[in-house]
């Protein structure tokens, strides 16, 4: 089953985000072949950005397993976060983050997330790189999407009523 996971930092929390990398990505590599998308929500799009959240969507057993995901998570468990939104996800556009193929450089990545509980058919954009819907069981609590685009008002406008988060693709840093 799918999952969406998203961890809202609490105020001040980059610090302590930072001293505890390590410890997230070692328990990340447990799930590299669960994760479907991963990466931070973030302040603004460019290198001084701090990070908002944490945004994972996994494949897993079952809501046992998503909730040991979540709830073991080493930013969770240091109270990095004020909440943490889980939900199951039923992909609609899209398969990883890692099979996007359309990237624009000069384009920034976002999290749209609706918790409206509107059903709105998947944008048509070449720019989307995933899109689901948001379940508690079998009721539609909203959207997410994962999406490029020229700027926030743009992606804005692929799912209206959704929060718009600046997004970047997660992992381990790599050394060039």
């Amino acid at each position: 089953m799918e999952y969406f996971v998203y961890g809202r930092d609490r105020a001040g929390a980059f610090p302590l985000k930072v001293e505890l990398s390590e410890q997230h990505w070692a328990f990340m590599d447990r799930y590299a072949e669960e994760l479907i998308a991963r990466g931070p929500t973030l302040t603004h799009d460019d290198e001084d950005a701090e990070t908002t959240g944490s945004l994972h969507i996994l494949d897993v057993p079952d809501a046992e397993a998503v909730e040991r995901f979540a709830y073991d998570e080493p930013y969770y468990l240091a109270g990095v976060f004020t909440e943490v939104l889980v939900h199951g996800f039923r992909k609609r556009v899209g398969t990883t983050m890692w099979d996007f193929a359309n990237v624009v450089p000069s384009y920034t990545r976002y999290l749209l997330l609706a918790l409206d509980g509107v059903d709105r058919e998947p944008p048509e954009s070449s720019h989307l790189i995933l899109y689901g819907d948001l379940l508690d069981g079998t009721t539609l609590v909203g959207q997410a999407a994962l999406v490029e685009a020229p700027t926030a008002e743009a992606a804005a406008a692929l799912r209206p009523g959704a929060e718009v988060h600046v997004w970047r693709f997660g992992g381990r840093p790599t050394e060039d």
